[in-house]
């Protein structure tokens, strides 16, 4: 008499077509992330900038030209206007305002009178050596509190923003129809799913 074995092995159903179940790929808006962000950042600048021209009757692109002038001596509007990341028309209007409140000069170069660099005189120096951080003290504080590697991973975001935004319109359509997963392994493969299940998922 043969004796039954208890087990908890449940009984095959029968093979059949079963249909595979995809997971839901994540579909995060991070252009509306990143774009809030960034009018966040914008606002914030704005606003310490109007504080700093009422505190020191200069405005924050005020500042940041002298500084740059203070880093690496004279320049012409044009190179002025690119360190700046400034069109010449608002450096040339930005240049004029401090010629006139004499912490400012031009000086005609010796060997070529046609060639104007921008310079700053005594007082624009003083200016500098006395004026407040072009950003707000307490973001200052936070950042430099922050570990160097989380400072290197916001500056390294920050300018991989930026360029996003230089890179020319051919690439930024390439990566629009770019597809979304560049393998073409199904899921049973290696875990990724393919393309084609992309698409399954989106309807």
């Amino acid at each position: 008499m043969s004796q039954e074995l208890e087990t908890d092995e449940v009984p095959l159903e029968p093979r059949g077509e079963v249909e595979e179940v995809l997971p839901v790929v994540p579909r995060e808006r991070y252009d509306l992330r990143i774009l809030s962000s960034l009018r966040r950042i914008v606002r914030s600048i704005d606003s310490h900038s109007r504080r700093l021209a009422a505190e020191s009757g200069m405005t924050v692109p005020q500042l940041l030209c002298m500084l740059k002038l203070d880093e690496l001596g004279p320049l012409t509007i044009k190179d002025l206007a690119s360190e700046v990341f400034l069109s010449p028309s608002t450096t040339v209007g930005i240049v004029d305002r401090l010629v006139k409140s004499g912490a400012l000069a031009r000086e005609r170069s010796v060997r070529d009178r046609r060639r104007v660099r921008i310079t700053l005189t005594e007082k624009g120096r003083q200016m500098v050596a006395s004026s407040p951080s072009p950003l707000q003290e307490n973001l200052v504080d936070a950042i430099d509190k922050l570990p160097e590697l989380e400072r290197a991973t916001i500056a390294l975001s920050l300018e991989k923003i930026i360029e996003c935004i230089d890179a020319p319109v051919s690439e930024a359509a390439d990566s629009q129809t770019a597809p979304i997963l560049e393998t073409t392994a199904d899921l049973r493969g290696n875990g990724r799913l393919s393309p084609r299940s992309v698409e399954r998922t989106d309807s």
